[in-house]
């Protein structure tokens, strides 16, 4: 549609305090006293507690290449018609308008008008776009805006359904989705998820009278991502609490009627597959697509015995979308016709099936690029949070600067970029570098690992020195830069420093033991000029990831010792500089409870008055499906905030991804990342280089 002019409209978010009571008047108007009454008090204990101020910069997975819009294609039923589709290619549209990261939509008619999900405003929110006098229209929805996350969004009848994380449940290790829907004539949100219960992935069947979901129950998080062993859940739309169990083991449903639920799951045999239950017949689900080749997020075509679905064949590298005919057992490629090199995701039809549509990157570009800071909303007043197109975030002892890891490639070496995001420098490239510590004592010193990341107890990884003299110069590259390394180079693997707040000394991890513990070395002569370096743990099990205090007195790190053979669980310490002191900060619950070792925390740091510890974990367990997204190593991993007590647990981040790497300024950093005419001052372009799943076998 070139011709047509673009409008979007991005209300302002409200505040948080604001948006709270105004879910507590929608509630009690609802009768839903037992959940009004469960936000006020959240709202009383967050009022009445202190907020850290400040700036936190952190990093997530993959995401700022995703670049994704949500594409169509015309009549791809006709792709039936001939074996090999000798019929020409259908025209692919692009639907969406390149703005941020635009994903799984739902056609509300044939004429290409849909809701969809976008982050252009700083977190996940709903969208309708519809074409009205040859003009494009992207206007955001009325849904929860204290909510951190909505998603799989779905308008029928003027409501407006939708999953959404604004209701924190009673317990940890459980997340926080539910099914909601608003009136979008009056507002009215109402909570369709029991309070206690967890849901997924909702689907409307075609009357608009059933409405599906994958969900837990009230069942807890089991701890595992690669498969969610949800049910699948029936209830009617007009008693949401006559909820029906109709399969276990399934996610992702689609109606086909309002008599069948096609679904995904992994099959016994270690593939996933698409699986049809009919409802009120016996026996067990159908399996529909072979083994051999992963499918899964299917949807319905409302007139054929038809589904799209994804999937990843073997020796093959991109998720694609394809159609399966269930009468025939036959599949008909779609995507990979189209573009073999792109990962595709999620499809669904439009009502007739006249338009099949998905998200994919959305292609390279010259004028797309990539802000090295993104500003994402904050939960908590007086926080600023910036995600960084980056790792491993260091703030210089001023807040100007920002010292960071572009990647892990070979060559990635150390770059430093203006808080406000307006200005990059490199200090050094041509080696892996990660975890990095600006020295508070010294505004041109910083210290950081170099050497593979994340390897074994004996790989090469040295913590080195890095100094120079000035940023104060128009070229890119600073010139001269000093790199003294100051570990042993047959130590083994030494890394992620924390420097001490005087500048003297650096506490690292290092595994020269055969195990992985910490260490603290003189932060100008190392351990290579005498004796300057001692052990400051010990023991048979993983200590990684310090950080020392701003002033001085303990080290915060995570640790596996309270369960050595659980490589995967870690939980959050703290030890005085002189190796006493040593006690565990009890996130989820007293020791010897049955949460406490389910804890994943990790990166670990202060905040500026030593009275709140920043890290991410898995508090939250899990926010949407992880199958039907790109690659996330950790996709529970948000940031949180404690107090070194263990006390006033808040979460700062709740989406699909995972978050981490983060490093907390106590000042609130100004932006000015877009200069007059709204173009990215400094930044990278958009590839959309992301893997899928790592941890599907093909």
């Amino acid at each position: 549609m070139p011709n047509m002019k673009l409008t979007t409209h991005l209300p302002t978010v409200r505040r948080r305090f604001q948006a709270l009571h105004l879910q507590l008047r929608l509630l009690y108007n609802n009768n839903n006293t037992r959940i009004a009454e469960h936000i006020n008090n959240t709202i009383m204990d967050s009022e009445s507690s202190p907020h850290p101020p400040g700036s936190i910069i952190f990093s997530t997975v993959g995401r700022t290449n995703y670049g994704f819009d949500i594409f169509s294609l015309k009549s791809p039923l006709t792709f039936l018609n001939s074996p090999l589709h000798t019929c020409q290619y259908p025209t692919e549209h692009r639907l969406t308008d390149g703005t941020s990261v635009n994903y799984n939509g739902h056609f509300l008619d044939d004429d290409q008008t849909l809701v969809f999900v976008s982050e252009r405003s700083g977190a996940p929110r709903i969208y309708l776009r519809r074409v009205t006098s040859h003009q494009l229209q992207i206007e955001q929805l009325l849904t929860p805006t204290d909510s951190p996350f909505l998603d799989r969004p779905f308008l029928r009848n003027k409501q407006l359904y939708y999953t959404s994380a604004h209701q924190p449940p009673k317990q940890i290790f459980t997340s926080w989705s539910a099914l909601y829907s608003t009136n979008i004539d009056d507002g009215k949100i109402t909570r369709l998820t029991p309070y206690g219960c967890v849901d997924y992935s909702p689907a409307i069947s075609q009357s608009g009278n059933l409405i599906a979901v994958a969900s837990y129950g009230n069942r807890r998080w089991p701890g595992e991502f690669n498969d969610l062993t949800t049910d699948i859940v029936v209830f009617p739309e007009s008693d949401p609490e006559k909820r029906t169990v109709v399969c276990k083991h399934g996610g992702w449903p689609t109606w086909s009627g309002d008599s069948t639920i096609y679904f995904h799951r992994q099959a016994d045999d270690g593939w996933w597959s698409i699986f049809r239950v009919n409802l009120g017949a016996d026996g067990d689900p159908v399996r529909v697509t072979p083994p051999g080749v992963h499918c899964f997020t299917p949807t319905a075509a409302s007139h054929r015995n038809i589904i799209a679905i994804a999937t990843r064949r073997p020796g093959k590298s991109y998720r694609h979308i394809e159609i399966f005919d269930v009468e025939s057992n036959k599949f008909y490629p779609v995507t990979e016709l189209l573009n073999p090199t792109t990962h595709h995701y999620n499809p669904f039809f439009s009502p007739m099936s006249t338009s099949l549509s998905y998200h994919r990157f959305q292609g390279e570009s010259d004028t797309t690029t990539i802000p090295l800071l993104d500003e994402v909303i904050s939960l908590e007043k007086g926080l600023r949070m910036l995600r960084l197109n980056g790792s491993f975030a260091s703030f210089s002892p001023s807040g100007d600067f920002v010292a960071y890891n572009h990647d892990f490639n070979a060559n990635s070496g150390l770059k430093i970029v203006k808080s406000d995001g307006s200005k990059r420098w490199t200090l050094f490239k041509g080696r892996t570098s990660f975890g990095n510590s600006w020295s508070p004592a010294e505004p041109n010193v910083i210290f950081t690992s170099i050497g593979p990341v994340f390897d074994a107890v004996k790989a090469t990884v040295q913590i080195a020195r890095v100094s120079f003299n000035s940023l104060n110069c128009e070229s890119e590259e600073i010139d001269p830069v000093e790199i003294k390394v100051l570990t042993k180079e047959e130590t083994g693997n030494n890394a992620f420093p924390s420097c001490s707040p005087d500048g003297k000394h650096v506490v690292f991890r290092s595994g020269r033991s055969g195990h992985k513990n910490l260490y603290i070395v003189d932060a100008i002569k190392g351990e290579l000029e005498g004796e300057g370096i001692h052990q400051l743990t010990e023991g048979p099990w993983i200590d990684t990831m310090p950080s020392w205090s701003p002033d001085g007195k303990l080290i915060a790190f995570s640790s596996n010792r309270h369960n050595p053979d659980n490589i995967n669980c870690f939980s959050i310490y703290v030890i005085h500089p002189d190796g006493t002191g040593l006690r565990r900060i009890h996130v989820a619950g007293p020791e010897g409870s049955d949460e406490v070792d389910k804890e994943r925390l990790n990166h670990v740091c202060f905040s500026k008055d030593c009275e709140w510890l920043l890290f991410t974990g898995n508090l939250g367990a899990v926010t949407a499906e992880p199958v039907s997204l790109p690659n996330q190593y950790q996709p529970y991993g948000d940031l949180y905030l404690v107090k070194l007590d263990g006390s006033g647990l808040r979460r700062l981040t709740c989406n699909s991804y995972e978050n981490g790497t983060p490093a907390w300024h106590p000042s609130a950093m100004p932006m000015t990342t877009l200069d007059v005419e709204g173009k990215v001052l400094v930044g990278e372009k958009l590839r959309g280089e992301f893997d899928d799943v790592l941890w599907m076998n093909c």
